[in-house]
């Protein structure tokens, strides 16, 4: 386990045996102070169900007054709502997310062991901001680490590492904690994020382009590339019909490529006045001259190499993308999905068919 992610698991854990089996409450108003953001600032964290808001508020600076940001999370529907009403005219950011949203009663199960071993130990009791805490010291990846915990809440109070020999550094400072449900009002959302939808998650834009269920797809920026080699074959389509481009293309590809290589390829593309790309440098060649009837067979391509598709557009150049080699039978699919032919700006995705349709044998 990582130091940084030891340190975070210290932030959230509750340090006593007996409270694993404990089920964290989903109702609180939890306050921390946060020396990150400047002397004086904290954070109010509100939760009811599925239900979360935040209230972080900011100290006035040398030419800035004090002010709030408050984000609303709804965990059934793994979307965020933030917005800082200081701000003029007023805007809101919407976002997805998923895994950790930043509870301060959830576990980290990674610790369970270093605590059942005994790297960290009890070391008596203080009081912090009136609550009795029980104090555990301990070490792990050359830090030296501190945590304070309420018992009755079962939740760390404070936490703090240092170098050996170094001042420790907090890291989370609990102020206030209400296991009462907060009251409505902290979850609603101002009249002008209530429209504000998140943008598409990488799977809602897979099935976007391609009209199709996403589990049947992978994109190809990213890797590993399978172990297993195949044929690959180059479809240029448009997105939502996936219709075959019928418009000259030209492709560009290198096999050498190495991401480990400290001094990388430097690539040059020339443009023509109508879009026509020439390629140089590194091992980029063209290969326009191998597409047949609308594709293009690429045999046995590494695990990893960059690609460039491009359909000449005036006063627009080629462009090229490192491509992760997927393989799902001996001849897989690779689309290059375009998202507006009409608009090459609008950008493209190198996408495989994994099953389903679109993965069938050419």
């Amino acid at each position: 386990m990582s130091a940084l992610r030891l340190l975070s698991g210290l932030a959230i854990l509750a340090l006593s045996l007996p409270l694993y089996a404990r089920t964290p409450p989903t109702a609180y108003t939890i306050t921390q102070s946060v020396s990150s953001a400047g002397s004086g600032a904290f954070m109010t964290t509100y939760r009811n169900g599925q239900s979360v808001a935040t209230d972080m508020f900011y100290p006035a600076q040398p030419g800035a007054p004090a002010h709030h940001t408050f984000t609303f999370y709804d965990l059934g529907a793994g979307t965020s709502h933030t917005w800082d009403p200081s701000i003029m005219p007023p805007s809101c950011s919407a976002a997805t997310f998923s895994g950790d949203w930043g509870d301060p009663f959830q576990a980290t199960t990674e610790l369970m062991d270093d605590i059942k071993k005994g790297d960290l130990k009890p070391a008596g009791m203080e009081t912090l901001h009136g609550t009795p805490a029980e104090v555990y010291t301990g070490s792990g990846q050359g830090v030296n680490l501190k945590a304070w915990l309420d018992e009755k809440n079962g939740l760390v109070i404070r936490a703090a590492f240092g170098q050996p020999g170094a001042p420790m550094t907090t890291m989370v400072d609990i102020t206030k904690v209400s296991l009462t449900p907060p009251p409505a009002s902290v979850f609603a959302l101002p009249a002008y994020c209530a429209s504000v939808k998140p943008p598409p998650t990488p799977v809602e834009l897979i099935a976007e382009e391609t009209g199709d269920d996403a589990s049947n797809w992978v994109n190809g920026i990213y890797g590993p590339g399978t172990k297993a080699s195949c044929t690959l074959v180059l479809h240029v389509v448009a997105a939502k019909n996936m219709a075959p481009i019928n418009r000259k293309f030209q492709v560009a590809i290198d096999t050498t490529y190495n991401q480990d290589n400290p001094t990388p390829p430097s690539y040059t593309f020339g443009v023509g006045q109508d879009g026509t790309a020439t390629y140089s440098g590194g091992g980029l060649h063209e290969i326009t001259s191998q597409v047949r009837n609308g594709t293009l067979r690429i045999d046995n391509p590494p695990a990893s190499f960059n690609l460039s598709v491009n359909i000449p557009t005036p006063n627009r150049g080629a462009d090229i993308g490192l491509v992760y080699r997927q393989c799902f039978a001996p001849i897989t699919n690779l689309y290059y999905v375009v998202k507006d032919p009409d608009d090459m700006g609008k950008g493209a995705d190198f996408l495989f068919a994994k099953s389903g349709k679109y993965a069938a044998a050419p």
